[in-house]
């Protein structure tokens, strides 16, 4: 599997990437590498460069950049050349720590769009409180509106991940409402809820509310992207206060919360690790022709190097091709 990686994109490229990338390349032979950035700062890091390549260039689409018209102008930044390469069947898949909306649009227009998926839509990994493995949550920002047909194409694509990805057996799907009875939410949801339910291929539970998705209660979850994102950020920020003001209170009260915090040491490392979303890489780009992982830009190595066992986890279980399949027999 040959991966595509724009090493310019993020806060911290290229080191983070480049080590991201060596770790991976390290313990995976299957896997090689193209790099697309500079190379004069991507070598300060490469300290070999069995299965890299790196194809040169200086211009790079920024945070601040608007999306369409970036890759439009921007044609040889770093994302833009690992994109068309994938497309031009240089590489398998792609990962990218930069601007989010304009790899979407690298995805969509450059990539290309699979065949039968209205919209593709973004797909984080997030913690549950007790259990081995995370849920899904699509759209998590890639379609502020949908349609009925978005939210049943998302389920069954995020289905497929779930069960060959993260090896899950006929894994549970819901949809994010206001109530758990079948009649709530507005119009869209309650016609969503009726079709999900008679979905063959899908094992759908029903709805789910905001306050329980942490609670293990389906490994994927459906909505807006409008919706998923604030949820996203909202179980974001919300982790990082806790931690952070449960870290201050136990250090910064006197010796016997120091005491305290040291007995604790285990539990809380228990809990930091809970809400750890590097282990999950990053969110994948469901719907375009090949995989495509878009990770936080603030990533580290260590969220990078997942990124890159999620990819090969994607392409050697032919889950696209399984997608595929699906919609191909559904549209006969």
């Amino acid at each position: 599997m040959k991966v595509a990686v724009d090493a310019m994109g993020g806060d911290n490229a290229p080191q983070v990437v480049v080590e991201g990338v060596k770790r991976a390349r390290d313990e995976f032979s299957d896997l090689e590498f193209i790099l697309f950035g500079d190379q004069e700062q991507i070598k300060q890091y490469l300290d070999n460069d069995e299965r890299i390549t790196i194809m040169h260039t200086t211009t790079q689409i920024l945070g601040t950049d608007e999306p369409m018209k970036a890759i439009r102008q921007k044609k040889d930044s770093s994302m833009v050349l690992a994109a068309q390469a994938v497309k031009d069947g240089q590489a398998d898949a792609m990962t990218s720590l930069g601007n989010s909306g304009a790899l979407l649009a690298a995805g969509i227009f450059i990539i290309g769009r699979l065949k039968n998926i209205s919209r593709p839509a973004l797909m984080p990994t997030m913690p549950i409180i007790a259990g081995d493995h995370g849920f899904v949550l699509l759209d998590a920002g890639a379609n502020a509106e949908v349609k009925v047909d978005y939210l049943k194409q998302w389920a069954i694509m995020a289905s497929f991940y779930a069960s060959e990805v993260e090896e899950i057996t006929n894994p549970r799907v819901a949809l994010l409402n206001n109530g758990s009875e079948f009649d709530k939410g507005d119009r869209l949801h309650q016609e969503a809820y009726q079709q999900l339910s008679q979905l063959e291929g899908i094992n759908f539970v029903g709805n789910v509310e905001a306050d329980n998705v942490l609670q293990g209660s389906a490994d994927v979850i459906v909505t807006d992207g409008f919706t998923g994102n604030a949820v996203l950020k909202s179980i974001e920020g919300t982790a990082k206060l806790v931690v952070s003001e449960l870290k201050n209170a136990l250090l910064n009260n006197g010796l016997k919360a120091k005491l305290g915090a040291a007995l604790a040491k285990p539990a809380l490392i228990n809990i930091k690790d809970t809400f750890d979303v590097s282990k999950y890489g990053g969110a994948v780009l469901m719907g375009v022709k090949a995989p495509v992982v878009k990770s936080h830009g603030s990533s580290d190595a260590r969220t990078v190097y997942y990124a890159l066992v999620q990819l090969r986890m994607m392409y050697n279980k032919r889950m696209l091709d399984k997608v595929i399949q699906y919609f191909d027999q559904e549209h006969k």
